[in-house]
């Protein structure tokens, strides 16, 4: 079964999710470029690309540098292909670090569809559920984030994480408010996405301890692994981080030698796809370590990571994005959570439906490589 096709539309979204003081003055739009791998024998695989701030890059990426690579090529090559994309990511292309994975994941999407399975039984299942965590965006006060959370709480989320403003001081009203609100059992989590220094991360992270916080993530940037190595020693909380670290598995095996992480984290976007995401999560099973799958922004390849977290022991939670719409597209049906409990699609493949009338409407191009 061969790849003879290779198709992208660019839809362009209006969205505008992050204040200036994030984005900068260039503008941060979120648009997500769609992507269709057609086989010979008529079998079609789907993903979605990241294409913040510029969507002709991702799509002229996707075309000149990544379908080259994938035409005419069998599906089952895929590990085969994933190890030669990473051989022209060294050799002066640099993919940004959510390419070149949407392609793996069409492939897999081929793959499983050909067995006749879901894609987590096709990777092999370990369950067929995880429990939800509602995470937020960046709000401006502490009860903005309490509002939120008690809404989550009251529709059976049984986790909430915060993604705090900063700058520190501000980041720990907000983490007692969420407590004193939650109560002394609820599961909180936090991620600031931030660079503190040492002292304050430590300063934070104490004071997380006291109020009894799952996991803190993320108070430096992923390459800081000194910073997060004397972090890890220093507090009992776990640590979470990787979440933008670049060389997939073998950047995420650096954090681990360093013990710069008490959980990695990896997603089917960020960390080329799913081989690398499994690469990623066998690691550190290997270790001992949590392998805590990271929402990609977008809702079908989300689905995706749900399939992966379910054939995977080492994940505990599955991350919805707070509020879910903006991060839905181009995925037709609401996310299948139920009581805070997302269940994995049941029909070949991953098994979810795009709204392709939606696609059409938004699209601003749409792009065919095929084989001659």
């Amino acid at each position: 079964m061969v790849i003879n096709r290779f198709e992208t539309w660019h839809c362009k979204r209006h969205e505008a999710l992050f204040d200036q003081a994030r984005t900068g003055r260039s503008p941060l739009n979120w648009d997500v470029v769609v992507l269709r791998l057609t086989t010979d024998q008529g079998l079609t695989g789907h993903a979605t690309s990241l294409a913040a701030r510029s969507g002709s890059i991702t799509q002229n990426y996707l075309h000149e540098i990544i379908a080259p690579v994938v035409l005419g090529r069998r599906v089952t090559e895929r590990e085969s292909i994933w190890h030669e994309l990473w051989t022209i990511d060294r050799h002066l292309t640099f993919f940004p670090v959510y390419l070149p994975g949407p392609v793996d994941v069409a492939m897999w999407d081929i793959a499983s569809q050909a067995a006749g399975l879901p894609l987590y039984q096709f990777i092999g299942e370990c369950r067929d559920s995880l429990p939800v965590y509602a995470s937020s965006l960046f709000m401006p006060n502490p009860q903005a984030y309490v509002q939120e959370m008690l809404k989550y709480r009251s529709k059976g989320f049984p986790a909430y994480k915060a993604h705090p403003p900063g700058p520190w001081p501000t980041d720990m009203k907000v983490h007692q408010a969420l407590r004193e609100a939650a109560g002394t059992d609820y599961v909180l989590m936090t991620d600031p996405v931030s660079d503190y220094t040492l002292e304050e991360a430590i300063r934070v992270g104490r004071d997380l301890e006291k109020l009894n916080y799952h996991w803190f993530e993320e108070p430096f940037r992923d390459f800081e692994l000194s910073k997060y190595a004397k972090l890890c020693q220093t507090l009992d909380i776990p640590i979470a981080a990787t979440e933008t670290t670049r060389g997939g598995p073998w950047g995420v095996a650096q954090a681990i030698a360093f013990q710069a992480a008490d959980i990695v984290r990896a997603d089917v976007s960020w960390k080329a796809g799913i081989t690398g995401t499994l690469k990623i999560a066998h690691l550190a099973e290997a270790h001992g370590l949590r392998c805590e799958i990271h929402c990609t922004t977008m809702g079908f390849m989300d689905m995706a990571n749900l399939h992966v977290s379910c054939s995977i022991r080492n994940c505990d939670y599955f991350e919805l994005l707070v509020p879910e719409e903006p991060f839905r597209f181009p995925m037709k049906d609401p996310y299948p959570i139920f009581d805070g409990i997302a269940r994995v699609p049941q029909k070949p493949g991953i098994g979810v439906e795009l709204d392709w009338d939606l696609i059409d409407q938004t699209c601003v191009e749409h792009k065919i490589s095929s084989l001659q």
